[in-house]
């Protein structure tokens, strides 16, 4: 191919190559040029080349000159007697699966400009096949949609090596189509499937890059909401699972339970966890399906177990989950951590809610209370703000613990039979105990914290106070609040008047000095 130097002298010389091959059937051997041009080092040679690949095969697809039907070996089919238009067509159909071939590799390009540029030209293709298919349809009526070219997108997508954060989010677009969707759910089942079974180790980058996939695919909630379709066709039939909710949510179920069946990353766990609530559970058709794995990360401890409570909290009361065991877990997750975690709002905000039965033992209830009493000794002043009300409230929904901090013979305790290492808060002992922490915290050196702890020394009142304002207190905005308040005028700092520099009789220096 003669072109000039530069991008505009490949364009040139490409524009030239594509109206040669489009006018004539002849000219048809210089697709070999526009292909070769694709195979360029050069980033804006590159781009040209996709540009000029999707103009020539987007109007090869539109007039029907591609073959249709399974695709022959172009070597049996150039050397047979058919007809010189069946071989035009096979041969042209081989070179278009060369630039299928080549564009998936673009997918994972230094170049984000040309990586972008792959994905629109494969997802243009998409379209344009889903309207003139290549396959010939089983019956009238059989809805086709180009599975295979659109599985060999989601496979670039998802690359085991390179990561493709920033062309998901731009692929992110097309997830708003409820054919697109389906089918990258499907796609991203089997993509996973076949990278953990060649893999004995799986990269973290591939995990990334599918958790990326799975959290950008979001459902309707109503099944009127889908009539968005990217592959346009006339009257769709009532029994393609496209326009079915039904199957979405099947396929959603398949896509999440077939990604969380392998052992993942920590922080993926995390992610995972964090979005389960709100953004997985609603959407799955059987949402029972996840209690083996919320129960799972629930045991495993800390932050993940933190996590694991949105779930858990969603199973048991809406979908009759029984846990026997939870409340010792959740009281084994009460530790002076719990003050500092990035998602304390959170917890205290679930343990707000599951000690909120007023049907819950006394035992149990005083043991959350003494445990968080004990843990406020050393809480920060931010987290004192939420707590002390939290156990406040705790006293007002269950009338059995307030012994806890009205016992007639406490000063006859000489030591607090409260054990802290035990696990079971059965067997702790804290209804035996009282709250003298709270007692303690009195002469805390913050007076925000101290006026809260005071509250026990008068009658509780019957309504409890919200701590939702006070579950995501900062220290940033506790000092921040502190200069905005006014004092009362000016403060003396010298409680015996001064008469002058040397005006005290019993002053050091008025005794050897004189001011003269």
């Amino acid at each position: 191919m003669e072109r000039d130097s530069g991008p505009e002298g490949v364009r040139r010389a490409l524009g030239r190559l594509l109206e040669a091959v489009l006018a004539s059937r002849g000219q048809a051997n210089a697709v070999f040029d526009v292909l070769a041009v694709l195979q360029s080092e050069d980033h804006e040679e590159t781009q040209e080349a996709v540009r000029a690949c999707s103009r020539l095969f987007g109007a090869l697809l539109e007039r029907g000159e591609l073959f249709v039907g399974s695709l022959p070996s172009e070597d049996a089919v150039m050397a047979g007697s058919q007809g010189a238009t069946r071989k035009y067509k096979v041969w042209m159909r081989h070179r278009y699966r060369s630039c299928l071939n080549r564009l998936q590799e673009l997918l994972v390009h230094p170049s984000f400009e040309v990586k972008e540029l792959a994905l629109s030209t494969l997802m243009k293709f998409v379209q344009l096949e889903g309207a003139r298919p290549l396959e010939k349809p089983k019956w009238d009526g059989y809805y086709l949609f180009p599975r295979q070219l659109f599985k060999a997108v989601v496979e670039g997508l998802l690359s085991p090596e390179d990561d493709c954060s920033l062309l998901l989010a731009r692929f992110r677009e097309y997830l708003e189509h409820d054919d697109i969707r389906y089918h990258t759910m499907q796609a991203a089942t089997d993509t996973v499937g076949r990278v953990t079974d060649r893999h004995p180790e799986v990269p973290l980058t591939f995990w990334n890059n599918a958790f990326t996939l799975l959290s950008s695919v979001s459902l309707p909630s109503q099944e009127r909401g889908i009539s968005s379709f990217y592959v346009k066709h006339g009257e769709l039939p009532r029994t393609w699972k496209v326009v079915h909710l039904k199957e979405h949510r099947k396929a959603f179920q398949g896509m999440w339970l077939g990604f969380l069946k392998h052992k993942l990353p920590l922080s993926l766990y995390k992610k995972v966890l964090v979005i389960m609530h709100d953004s997985i559970l609603p959407h799955l058709a059987q949402p029972s399906l996840m209690i083996d794995f919320l129960t799972r990360a629930y045991d495993v401890g800390g932050a993940i177990s933190l996590l694991a409570l949105n779930g858990l909290f969603i199973l048991i009361h809406q979908h009759n989950l029984e846990y026997p065991d939870f409340y010792r877990k959740l009281y084994g997750l009460l530790d002076p951590s719990v003050f500092h975690v990035k998602y304390r709002a959170r917890f205290f905000h679930l343990a707000d809610l599951f000690l909120s039965s007023s049907h819950l033992p006394a035992y149990l209830v005083a043991a959350f209370a003494k445990r968080l009493s004990r843990l406020a000794l050393t809480a920060p002043p931010e987290a004192l703000l939420m707590v002390l009300p939290f156990i406040c409230n705790l006293l007002r929904r269950h009338p059995a613990c307030r012994v806890l901090v009205h016992r007639p013979l406490g000063h006859e305790l000489d030591a607090d039979p409260y054990d802290p290492e035990e696990e079971d808060p059965a067997k702790s002992r804290a209804l035996e105990s009282s709250l003298w922490e709270l007692q303690a915290l009195q002469q805390h050196y913050h007076p925000e914290v101290s006026q809260a702890a005071s509250v026990i020394n008068q009658a509780l009142s019957v309504p409890e106070v919200s701590i939702a304002p006070l579950l995501e207190l900062t220290a940033f905005e506790v000092f921040e609040r502190d200069l905005k308040k006014k004092g009362q005028g000016s403060v003396p700092l010298e409680f015996i008047p001064a008469r002058g520099l040397l005006g005290r009789q019993d002053d050091f220096c008025a005794q050897h000095f004189t001011l003269s």
